[in-house]
């Protein structure tokens, strides 16, 4: 591999953490960690934000005379930072709740629990910068691409005075206001419903169709895909319309219900069993396919010191070189740790066992958070593992404490989740760091001010997440569907956390229903194995596979459909990277106005409970929804339809027709 130049070379000091800066990144890292909260609890999923987050530094900040690429890149790094931390805080959280340790998200906890977990994050990948993008040079596909869309900005500049980034941020904000306005038509007037779905009682079975109605879906199949949403939509099949149909036929449907009540009882009751063991077996492969990568990477971390160690080398270091300080490693880690051992000693009232699980969260969040920045140079922070990691951080924690506290230990569930928040926290922040310093060693950014930035990204999530799943847990309800709530945001990650420690300290779990996951996570494991001995571009990831399956059919349908929308898109726009860009912007743009529209749709509940004269659903039109989900499909089909313009340019579309 070539020596990679950097934009702006060592020897030149241009301003990066500014006043600006900072107030932008403080605002772009709360919207997106907001956002991605939404995604995350509604669809399972999350997406990188450093390319929506760079193209809106660049649309806002050269509204100001004095403005440059290094700018841009502290704030995109900050907004990343906070957008990565959502999803460690949604895959674990809400299971405090579903296990019934908190009634409602206890604020100081929640963000004590971010915090630490993902300044850890942060404090654990500083000594990988350099032994992974310096010495091993890992590719890191999304930090490079953040890279280049700064680069053709910074050079559309100087050739034109204008920034292109103008014209793409327009194509993020009017995403935005659209996908916005849809949530608003179908959550805020209620004029159609969330959902297409029906099923059809077949003698002693069911047979279900479904299809959510969402351009957020939509646009997390077009980012993720056709190849992901494949897969996904795949374990939807095997869960919904091979496995709901055989338990109906051998052992009949649940009394008293029929069609769409029987299939969602069969779902919720027995189907997703079989999700979580095949999550379960995607966990422990997770573990043992990153053997050799951790090796690799604490060989090359190892080999990094020794070469700074020896006479000479590290006396003088370029600016684009000058990570943090040791001091400013241990001091914050060690402080970190007071309030976590604090944290755990409440939980369990043992102040012994409260420093073991000090000891054992710190331990695994170095490990996960080391095998999280290495994967994101293999194969990028979005293909990340980081639920199946967090789920072999649970299953070893519970059994740890199971051990000093016995099975039946009411705090037992609780205390391994709270192990598994932290860990999940440092471990998504981990992948994202790295990430971001690809970006900035490309661009010739100084490390340790990135650094810096990432924990000012990492405080303002920890500070706004609570309020927003607060809100979220009043508008819609979180994982299981209650009368008031009958269908809450699915949580699928935080309700398998739940499960999990619940089944080990002694709720217990339908064990055949998780053996029969567990099969299949081993069959597709093997299927996957042949894939890749044949060479196949083809593969199917086992966690994908058992995400689909724990679904709700009607959301890996709709990402199925973003995904044939991205590739007949692809198609038709051949390889053009601005097309790409625009379209991959659009599709984020959907996912952020719907989700902070399905937020701010929630502040009436909330300002309802303190002033009981307020109505909770000021916006409401019709108490039930008149036309059922067809005006809403026909609208989710006109975004598709602009999703797949906008992505194939106006070359495109103007081209006229050959003879």
């Amino acid at each position: 591999m070539k020596d990679e130049q950097p934009v702006v070379p060592a020897a030149v000091i241009l301003p990066e953490i500014t006043i600006k800066a900072v107030v932008l990144s403080v605002i772009l890292a709360a919207v997106l960690a907001a956002a991605n909260a939404y995604l995350g609890l509604f669809a399972g999923m999350t997406v990188s934000a450093s390319i929506p987050a760079a193209v809106a530094s660049m649309a806002i900040l050269r509204l100001f005379k004095r403005s440059n690429i290094l700018e841009n890149n502290i704030v995109q790094t900050a907004a990343s930072s906070g957008e990565a931390l959502a999803a460690g805080v949604i895959f674990t959280i809400p299971a405090l709740l579903l296990v019934g340790y908190w009634s409602s998200f206890d604020y100081w906890q929640t963000v004590l629990i971010a915090t630490v977990g993902g300044l850890l994050g942060v404090l654990f990948t500083i000594p990988l910068r350099r032994a992974l993008i310096v010495t091993a040079r890992l590719r890191f596909p999304e930090g490079v691409a953040t890279a280049e869309v700064l680069k053709v900005a910074a050079a559309d500049r100087r050739e034109t005075g204008e920034v292109e980034a103008g014209s793409d941020f327009r194509a993020l904000l009017s995403a935005a206001v659209l996908g916005g306005a849809v949530k608003f038509g179908e959550s805020g007037l209620r004029l159609w419903t969330e959902s297409l779905e029906g099923a059809r009682q077949i003698g002693r079975t069911v047979l279900y169709a479904g299809l959510n109605l969402s351009p957020a879906l939509l646009a997390v199949g077009f980012i993720i895909g056709l190849h992901t949403a494949v897969v996904v939509f795949f374990g939807g099949v095997i869960g919904w319309l091979i496995l709901m149909p055989a338990y109906g036929l051998l052992n009949g449907l649940p009394a008293d219900l029929t069609g769409l009540a029987a299939a969602r009882t069969i779902w919720s009751g027995q189907i997703r069993y079989v999700g979580i063991g095949a999550m379960l077996i995607g966990g422990l492969w997770t573990l043992t396919q990153l053997r050799e990568p951790v090796w690799r990477s604490l060989q090359t971390l190892r080999e990094s010191y020794r070469a700074s160690r020896r006479p000479g080398g590290g006396t003088v270091m370029a600016r684009t070189e000058q990570d943090a300080s040791l001091l400013w490693i241990v001091v914050p880690l060690v402080l970190s740790l007071v309030p976590m051992a604090w944290i755990y000693t409440t939980v369990v009232s043992s102040p012994l066992i409260g420093l073991l699980m000090t000891i054992v969260m710190a331990l695994a969040a170095f490990l996960f958070s080391s095998v999280a920045a290495y994967m994101a140079g293999l194969v990028g922070s979005s293909s990340n593992p980081v639920s199946g990691v967090t789920i072999a951080t649970i299953m070893l924690a519970a059994l740890l404490l199971v051990l000093f506290m016995g099975a039946g230990h009411p705090a037992g569930p609780a205390a391994a989740l709270v192990i598994g928040a932290v860990v999940c926290c440092a471990a998504a922040m981990g992948g994202d760091n790295l990430q971001d310093l690809k970006t900035g060693h490309l661009l010739g950014a100084t490390p340790w001010k990135q650094q810096v930035m990432q924990v000012v990204g990492v405080l303002t999530g920890a500070l706004v997440l609570v309020p927003v799943l607060s809100l979220l847990q009043a508008k819609y309800g979180i994982g299981e569907p209650t009368i008031s709530h009958p269908h809450p945001l699915s949580a699928p990650q935080a309700t398998l956390m739940a499960s999990l420690t619940r089944s080990v300290f002694g709720a217990g779990l339908p064990w055949p229903l998780v053996g029969l996951g567990m099969a299949l996570g081993v069959l597709v494991i093997l299927l996957d194995q042949r894939l890749e001995a044949r060479g196949s571009e083809f593969r199917l990831p086992v966690l994908a596979v058992a995400l689909g399956i724990y679904l709700p059919l009607k959301l890996s349908a709709a990402i199925f459909w973003g995904g044939v929308v991205s590739a007949m898109a692809r198609k038709a726009a051949g390889e053009g990277a601005d097309q790409s860009r625009r379209g991959l912007l659009f599709a984020a743009g959907l996912i952020t106005g719907e989700a902070l529209m399905g937020i701010m749709l929630a502040i009436p509940i909330a300002l309802a409970a303190l002033w009981p004269g307020l109505s909770a659903d000021p916006f409401t039109v019709f108490g039930q929804p008149p036309l059922g989900g067809w005006p809403g499909l026909l609208t989710v089909a006109m975004v598709g339809l602009a999703l797949y313009r906008i992505a194939i340019g106006p070359r495109q579309r103007k081209r006229p027709a050959e003879d």
